[in-house]
C-alpha cells in the first residue's frame, strides 16, 4: 500500500512561484515514475509533469519551461517547482505513482491578482 500526501498550494500572484511537495510511504517509491497532474473546476484531469526512476522529466507544453519536476529518493517525495504562474495554473494538484491508482488528496493553487 502507498499513501501520498501533497502540500504546498497557495494562493499567489500571477508571475509568482510556489512549490508543491508530494510525500510518499511505503518502500517501493524509488522504483517508480511518479507524475503530477491538476484539475480546474468543470475540467478534466490534466497532466503536468513526470520524472522517471531515473532522474528524466517530460512536461506538456502548457507547462514547459516554467515547471520543473524533481524526486529525493532519500526522502521519498517529489516537487513542483511552479514559476511565473499563470492564471489558468490554477487548480488542485495531485500527485501520483504512475500507472497506478495511488493518488494523493490533492492540494489547491489558486493564482489570482
Amino acid at each position: 500500500q502507498v499513501h501520498l500526501v501533497e502540500s504546498g498550494g497557495g494562493l499567489v500572484q500571477p508571475g509568482g512561484s510556489l512549490r508543491l511537495s508530494c510525500a510518499a510511504s511505503g518502500n517501493i517509491f524509488a522504483r517508480n515514475n511518479m507524475a503530477w497532474y491538476r484539475q480546474a473546476p468543470g475540467k478534466q484531469r490534466e497532466f503536468v509533469a513526470i520524472i522517471t526512476k531515473d532522474g528524466s522529466t517530460r512536461y506538456p507544453d502548457s507547462v514547459k519551461g516554467r515547471f520543473t519536476i524533481s524526486r529525493d529518493n532519500a526522502k521519498n517525495t517529489i516537487y513542483l517547482q511552479m514559476n511565473s504562474l499563470k492564471l489558468e495554473d490554477s487548480a488542485v494538484y495531485y500527485c501520483n505513482m504512475w500507472l497506478s491508482n495511488y493518488w494523493g488528496q490533492g492540494t489547491q493553487v489558486t493564482v489570482s491578482s
